[in-house]
């Protein structure tokens, strides 16, 4: 038997569009209701454009170290789905040096 499931965001806009909050919420998820957010980042491959479609949103408040913290675990989980989809672990490996790298350069950045 087969299921649907829906993935829902919300974004409060402030008077320049810019977003000032993210609320997401699902309807198999573990809670109830919305569940506020700081950034977004959705990824959609298009089978017949042949490409990559993507949404991304981050509030005005969110700081840089977090934005920077984002990213590296992003990549890092972009490491752990490339594997587990392709069973390939020497690229994930490559991607996950690549954080790492990125991790050491914003670290830098930081000083």
């Amino acid at each position: 038997m087969s299921k649907e499931a829906e993935i829902r965001f919300s974004i409060k806009l402030d008077d320049n569009n810019i977003p000032v909050a993210i609320f997401w919420e699902a309807s198999d998820a573990d809670f109830e209701g919305k569940k506020a957010c700081d950034s977004i980042m959705i990824s959609m491959w298009d089978r017949h454009e042949r490409n990559s479609l993507s949404i991304d949103l981050w509030t005005k408040d969110m700081e840089v170290g977090e934005m920077n913290a984002h990213f590296f675990l992003t990549f890092m989980k972009m490491a752990e789905t490339y594997e587990r989809a392709t069973k390939n672990k020497e690229v994930a490996d490559t991607i996950k040096s690549f954080a790492s790298d990125f991790a050491s350069k914003v670290e830098e950045l930081a000083k």
